[in-house]
């Protein structure tokens, strides 16, 4: 199974990796796993004077700082096939396009779990992960 990962390095992620580590199933050698990690965008204006060699490395650094725990989690088991993916952009929509292109089997996220009126108002980045994807989503809260 080809499974997309998207991860912020928050409490929520966190939570996700444990429900991993306690289901063997989802760790099994049969399943790929893409690691995704969206890096909040330089503003264009900033961006423009930036050397684009300097803001590569600037999101490559940022993207490493969440990247290092979940490598050395990936890492204790060495047989797993793992890639890590960071792209500047929103994350809804920088999860809905990988998960479209990348021929995923299943999405597998964790989630703050808010209510449906926090939701309506602040919107949320698994509602609208949801809304723009036909792959299976597995949320975690």
């Amino acid at each position: 199974m080809k499974i997309l990962v998207p991860v912020d390095g928050s409490a929520y992620t966190k939570r996700m990796l444990a429900y991993l580590a306690t289901h063997d199933e989802w760790l099994g050698d049969s399943n790929t796993f893409t690691i995704l990690h969206s890096v909040p965008p330089v503003p264009p204006r900033a961006a423009a004077v930036i050397d684009k060699g300097t803001l590569k490395s600037y999101y490559d650094d940022e993207a490493e700082k969440v990247f290092k725990p979940i490598r050395a989690f990936f890492g204790r088991k060495p047989a797993l096939k793992t890639s890590f993916v960071a792209k500047p952009g929103p994350a809804a929509d920088n999860i809905a396009a990988l998960a479209g292109k990348g021929g995923f089997d299943l999405i597998i996220m964790g989630s703050h779990g808010h209510g449906t009126l926090t939701n309506l108002v602040m919107g949320s980045v698994a509602t609208k992960v949801l809304a723009n994807t036909s792959v299976p989503v597995l949320l975690v809260r």
